[in-house]
């Protein structure tokens, strides 16, 4: 994966400048050198920062019908999100100042097509279209997701997900946005975490559409999965340039020795990690007791949601400790990460002894980067793609933030440990730019390297903007690159 051009050197940016910030050096010194052409990256998502919910012919999404029944911690204004809309150049400009190759975005789907089907807004694309122009005008590949949650309320109103047809309605976006963008856009991403659609949206109605079907919610996957085929299809038809997908993963450690906790593990290892990625790379479901509980013509869909992929996104958080369901052990969990578990389950999650914690109660394991890394390698093999970390941060608050500088600094470490172990890592996408509506969790959870104050929703680059820009700048002079 050659690397784009490099960002903002000698751009001069059409906005203005972001606000100067201090350099921050890390404690444990400088990162060590990675590869050349390794693509450094920041992202975001359309429903969590552009705001403009309802202008320019823009839809309602599924999100925007959950926030709007308060389903939103503390009543956070999703319609006005960060204000990327009106202000995207502005953020832009931080970008350059970062020094990024790339940005990922998403493009939303309401946006585009309002109904799902039928009429094109043509102030959506040519939104999008501004922005790509913008991003190249700085020198910043752009990078968009496709589907990034916001489903259009008439698809969610009419199954969503658990209806084949949303699946060909995305290929149907995809091809209409592709037109518009291929021309400039080098690297497309179709869906993000359908993991997280699934369990959240469908299993334990925690997310939108807020349906709580549990095991029910499997066709919701394979829906997914083949939206994610018919659409790479039609990018490529379309002259898109390289295709993949950004799928979430968590190594699985078992809780305890036992029988029942190494099934309860693999279970939840199959449902978070596998059930996905087996498709994708494979062509074929983890197990056969799951392939038969998926909707159509299961065979012919795996062979299109198998197709070549150019580069698999991996996006990491942390590893995930699981055990047998005994709801009265010491270590066990009854929520995580704001999602509440149900009774039922045949497996329950256990708190990760020893472990520093983010401000969303996520344990910090650097590690775990590099060991779901060398898993996916392992299991995989050749049909393992060149990887892009396309998500990886932590939520604390302030703007002198060393926590999420010691965060970014451990885990870029285990990745290049990774890289030298021969798992074959292209880049690394940051999350997130800004601080951003963190969906159920509203405005209570800040991920970004940028301060956002939501009611003048004015940007403010905190410390970790800062080292995060020196790394970037530094890795250029190892390879004498200005």
């Amino acid at each position: 994966m050659p690397m784009p051009p490099e960002s903002s050197s000698s751009a001069s940016p059409s906005s203005s400048s972001p606000p100067s910030v201090a350099a921050s050096v890390s404690a444990s010194g400088p990162l060590p050198v990675f590869p050349p052409g390794f693509l450094w990256g920041a992202s975001a998502s359309a429903f969590q920062t552009e705001g403009a919910a309802d202008a320019d012919g823009k839809g309602p999404s599924g999100w925007d019908a959950f926030a709007a029944a308060g389903r939103v911690r503390g009543g956070a204004d999703a319609a006005r999100g960060t204000g990327f809309y009106h202000r995207y150049r502005e953020d832009v400009a931080l970008l350059a100042g970062l020094g990024v190759d790339a940005f990922r975005f998403s493009v939303s789907w309401p946006r585009v097509v309002p109904g799902g089907t039928g009429p094109v807004n043509p102030h959506g694309l040519d939104f999008y279209d501004r922005l790509v122009d913008e991003l190249c005008a700085h020198g910043i590949t752009p990078a968009p997701t496709l589907y990034h949650w916001d489903t259009p309320l008439p698809l969610d109103e009419a199954g969503g997900w658990l209806n084949r047809d949303t699946a060909q309605r995305f290929a149907d976006y995809a091809a209409v946005v592709a037109e518009r963008l291929a021309d400039r856009v080098p690297l497309w991403m179709t869906l993000n975490e359908p993991a997280e659609v699934t369990l959240l949206g469908y299993a334990l109605g925690e997310h939108a559409p807020g349906q709580k079907l549990l095991f029910d919610a499997l066709p919701a996957a394979h829906h997914q999965l083949l939206a994610h085929g018919l659409a790479a299809r039609a990018l490529r038809a379309a002259g898109a340039g390289r295709v993949g997908i950004a799928v979430s993963h968590s190594p699985v450690r078992a809780a305890g020795d036992t029988e029942e906790d190494r099934f309860a593990a693999g279970l939840y290892d199959t449902l978070t990690n596998h059930l996905f990625a087996d498709p994708l790379l494979t062509g074929a479901y983890p197990d056969e007791s799951i392939a038969a509980l998926m909707p159509g013509p299961v065979a012919e869909d795996l062979a299109l949601i198998a197709q070549p992929l150019d580069f698999y996104g991996v996006n990491y958080y942390h590893p995930m400790l699981v055990g047998a369901p005994h709801p009265a052990a010491p270590d066990a969990l009854d929520s995580f990460g704001g999602v509440g578990m149900p009774e039922g389950l045949p497996f329950g999650l256990r708190d990760i002894p020893g472990t520093e914690r983010t401000a969303f109660g996520w344990p910090v394991v650097p590690e775990g980067l590099r060991e779901l890394l060398l898993l996916l390698k392992e299991r995989y093999g050749d049909r393992l793609p060149p990887v892009l970390i396309t998500e990886n941060g932590c939520s604390y608050e302030g703007v002198d933030d060393p926590r999420r500088i010691a965060f970014l600094d451990g885990h870029l470490r285990a990745l290049h440990a990774a890289i030298t172990e021969g798992v074959d890592v292209r880049g690394y996408f940051t999350w997130s730019l800004t601080d951003n509506i963190e969906w159920a969790e509203g405005a209570a959870q800040r991920f970004g390297l940028v301060h956002i104050d939501y009611e003048t929703l004015a940007r403010t680059p905190k410390a970790s903007y800062g080292w995060y820009r020196d790394a970037i700048a530094a890795q250029r002079a190892a390879h004498g690159a200005g």
